[in-house]
């Protein structure tokens, strides 16, 4: 590589570090995001889900998953924990129901999928602003921008963002979008929703699910744990959930705060970007005080070898 080029190469290192550097950050680091008050949700009541993966399957088409290993009406999947650890979101289901046999009561089953918080830690989290928390209360994603840099399933409080490994050059994150580009723009019924036979999820605005969910728990006491998940919990979700059981034994994290994981994690978050601005520059000018020092050494040292020789 001639010194033009390499010239040239490092001023682009250090311009694009600088580039990085001037980019506006206050919006995905530290933002003080409120949710939006006529945002969408779902409330789903635990006690009337019999798991029958009706809104497995209905995800997978909406959103044109891949088919799974065995069929949704194949319910041996509850049994199978190889880890010890329940079924996750992964990059070929947005969804699945497991079953919680701990309780003192009769199985519990439970849907799993994005909460899409108020203030989503995912969102907070990417320094590149690839998600997106809609009107409508959907969190959304935009595989465009990704880096593939994994902050987002880092912050996630419920594990959910699954990372794409199937594709060598376009590993992406994947995880429920709520249907919005299909179903929830429009002002649709999500598909999950609209395939329960149970009716175990009622589709509304979030503020009318809270006042729903605690009707509810007011018109049959000992029916349900008086309390509703997601209402609070890191600041509150669009997914709300009711339960006849301790939310612990149905394996919610029932350690969450009710403040926004970010409150927590901003001021680290926030260097996030000025470390990858100042890293290439800093490894530049390594390399230059480097190469400096060794042309200088060899000019000295043959400056030296003249004088001996004279």
């Amino acid at each position: 590589m001639s010194k033009i080029t390499r010239r040239k190469f490092l001023a682009g290192s250090v311009a694009g570090s600088a580039a990085i550097a001037m980019a506006p950050t206050k919006k995905a680091f530290g933002a003080n995001l409120e949710g939006f008050p006529d945002g969408m949700g779902v409330l789903v009541d635990l006690t009337r889900c019999v798991g029958c993966r009706s809104c497995e399957a209905a995800c997978n088409k909406e959103q044109k998953l891949p088919e799974p290993d065995k069929s949704f009406d194949d319910f041996s999947v509850f049994d199978e924990r190889p880890h010890g650890e329940h079924r996750r979101p992964t990059e070929k289901t947005y969804t699945v129901v497991n079953r919680y046999d701990q309780t003192k009561t009769e199985p519990v089953y439970r849907k799993i999928q994005c909460n899409h918080c108020n203030e989503p830690a995912c969102l907070t989290s990417c320094f590149v602003n690839a998600y997106k928390k809609t009107p409508e209360g959907a969190v959304i994603y935009n595989d465009k921008v990704c880096v593939g840099c994994r902050n987002c399933m880092i912050a996630c409080p419920f594990n959910i963002p699954a990372f794409s490994y199937s594709s060598a050059l376009n590993p992406i994150i994947k995880k429920c979008i709520f249907c919005y580009d299909t179903r929830l723009k429009d002002g649709q019924v999500p598909a999950c929703v609209e395939s329960c036979p149970q009716q175990v999820m009622l589709f509304g605005k979030r503020k009318e699910l809270i006042r729903v969910a605690h009707a509810r728990i007011r018109r049959s006491p000992g029916k349900y744990v008086d309390h509703l998940y997601g209402e609070n919990e890191v600041g509150g979700t669009g997914w709300l959930y009711l339960s006849a059981v301790p939310f612990k034994e149905a394996g919610f994290n029932v350690s969450l705060p009710n403040e926004p994981i970010i409150n927590n994690v901003k001021d680290f978050l926030a260097i996030v970007p000025m470390v990858l601005a100042i890293w290439p520059a800093l490894f530049t000018g390594f390399h230059l005080l480097s190469t400096k020092g060794k042309s200088h050494g060899h000019g000295e040292g043959h400056s030296h070898e003249e004088q001996e020789e004279h």
